[in-house]
């Protein structure tokens, strides 16, 4: 019941842009909780890699005095990875298309964060 919580959120979630390709909520140990991502992706693979950015990104903002982590960004040639905590436990992935307006995609994801948190 809760995955489908979850996947209800991720839902609404790339509904909202064209812009959003895949989205995942990913336990902070790297476990898959729910996805909604493209044919080809292996979701422990995805996992594991979203949560060990975050941790690196936390250990980052710790020790160069920047406060408590809120989100990492990566761009690539391709598009984004934006990777946002969704309470202690979980964290919320999303892919993005490299034309992507991020000010209205950090708004949805921060929305999709807040419900996810309230799940998880």
């Amino acid at each position: 019941m809760r995955e489908d919580m979850l996947k209800s959120i991720l839902s609404d979630l790339n509904g909202s842009s064209a812009d959003i390709e895949a989205s995942a909520v990913i336990s902070t140990d790297g476990l898959m909780m729910a996805s909604l991502l493209p044919a080809g992706l292996e979701e422990e693979r995805i996992g594991a890699m979203g949560a060990a950015l975050l941790a690196l990104g936390a250990r980052t903002a710790q020790e160069l005095s920047r406060g408590e982590l809120e989100q990492v960004l990566l761009k690539g040639s391709q598009g984004y990875v934006l990777l946002t905590g969704a309470g202690r436990d979980a964290v919320l992935a999303v892919m993005a298309k490299p034309s992507a307006k991020l000010g209205l995609i950090f708004l949805d994801v921060r929305r999709a964060a807040e419900n996810t948190a309230k799940i998880v």
